[in-house]
């Protein structure tokens, strides 16, 4: 059961749309990502996890794809308006690393058929790997549009050595009711993560890219209960002063 109230939820992204649709739009889109603060958890010691999870609505909606394969594979990848290279291409790149980063840097995902999947460390060698850009299997019956959306769906948790974390949920394109969707399938899947649940959770924060984070969740002391700016007045009216402090800060500045 989740511990960020709807009312909370609600108000956090109306104050995210609000600044980055109404106040202070920029010229490029905005992702809404969920800041995770943990605690209890030694990144040294305890077992660090990881999981990938597919959101009702797309995240990334301008995620680039490379599909490598066969000429069928090649053929479906531009039918479906997607950039494609052939075995012949790559058998060209002669492993040269040069080369293969120029074929892979201008795309966000590098997808292979399950018929050539096999032979890419061998045509490609490690380099793939080192940029995190191993393709993903690309079965023969997958539907390539299919695949491509769940593609632009799907976020990845995963604990390094800090407590902070933070993955995108969203962006400030989306309706506050696909924002919410998002936000309660991707905040049940992290909590399902942890060993204790909402025990190793310390903080939750939802925020724009050039927006200021909004506070949905923060641990009580001891025998307390959950806080949320939205659950008291006087924390919200606080959380307002405080940023509008740093914008007249920021104003002096200039």
């Amino acid at each position: 059961m989740s511990r960020v109230s709807a009312d909370t939820l609600a108000k956090a992204i109306d104050y995210i749309l609000h600044g980055a649709l109404v106040e202070k739009h920029r010229n490029f889109l905005e992702t809404v990502e969920l800041q995770i603060g943990l605690r209890d958890y030694d990144p040294l010691k305890d077992k660090r996890f990881a999981g990938t999870v597919r959101l009702p609505n797309p995240v990334r909606p301008r995620t680039t794809i490379l599909v490598l394969g066969t000429y069928a594979d090649c053929a479906r990848a531009t039918a479906s308006g997607i950039e494609s290279r052939d075995l012949e291409f790559l058998r060209a790149l002669n492993r040269n690393k040069k080369r293969i980063k120029q074929m892979h840097k201008h795309f966000d995902v590098v997808l292979a058929s399950s018929a050539i999947i096999r032979t890419i460390p061998r045509l490609l060698g490690p380099t793939l790997s080192k940029a995190r850009k191993f393709p993903t299997v690309l079965g023969p019956e997958d539907d390539l549009d299919a695949k491509a959306m769940e593609l632009k769906c799907q976020v990845k948790f995963s604990l390094k050595k800090v407590l902070g974390m933070g993955t995108a949920v969203g962006h400030v394109n989306l309706t506050k009711d696909e924002l919410r969707h998002n936000c309660h399938v991707a905040i049940n899947f992290l909590v399902a993560l942890l060993k204790k649940n909402w025990g190793n959770v310390k903080t939750l924060h939802l925020k724009s890219t050039m927006g200021h984070p909004f506070l949905l969740y923060k641990l009580a002391a001891a025998g307390g209960t959950p806080q949320t700016v939205a659950d008291d007045e006087s924390l919200l009216s606080a959380f307002v002063a405080h940023h509008a402090s740093r914008e007249c800060g920021k104003a002096r500045g200039r």
